[in-house]
C-alpha cells in the first residue's frame, strides 16, 4: 500500500477527486484544509481600508491510500488535475509506504476488505 498526500489550492479539490476515481477506479480520500507557502510568498488583503498581509495561502491537503499498482496513475492525475496554469502555488505530491492498513469497522486488513 502506498500513501500519498497531495497538497493542492481549494479550488480543485473536488476535480482532483473526481478526476481519480475516474481514471483510476480509486475510491476514498480523506481532505484537510491547510494554510503554507512554498516559493511564492502570501497575499495582501484589504478590510475596511487597512491592508493585511498573509505568509501564507489556503490549501487543501488530500491524503489517499492505495494500493502500490494504482500508485503511479494516482499521482500522474493529480499533478496534471491539479495544475491551474498559474506561475507558482499548486502544491506538491508525494507518496509513502504504508506497511499496514486495518479497516476499523471489521478489524481486518484493508486488502481484505476492498476486494
Amino acid at each position: 500500500m502506498i500513501k500519498i498526500e497531495a497538497v493542492v489550492v481549494r479550488e480543485k479539490v473536488e476535480e482532483v477527486m473526481d478526476a481519480v476515481t475516474e481514471r483510476t477506479g480509486h475510491i476514498g480520500v480523506t481532505v484537510l484544509e491547510a494554510v503554507g507557502h512554498g516559493a511564492q510568498p502570501g497575499i495582501t488583503h484589504e478590510y475596511r481600508g487597512r491592508v493585511f498581509e498573509s505568509r501564507f495561502l489556503p490549501k487543501a491537503l488530500l491524503i489517499f491510500v492505495v494500493d502500490g499498482e494504482r500508485a503511479d496513475d494516482v499521482v500522474a492525475t493529480i499533478v496534471e488535475t491539479a495544475r491551474t496554469g498559474h506561475e507558482s502555488g499548486d502544491g506538491i505530491v508525494w507518496t509513502t509506504p504504508v506497511w499496514s492498513v486495518v479497516h476499523n469497522r471489521t478489524g481486518k486488513p484493508l486488502e481484505e476488505v476492498a476486494a
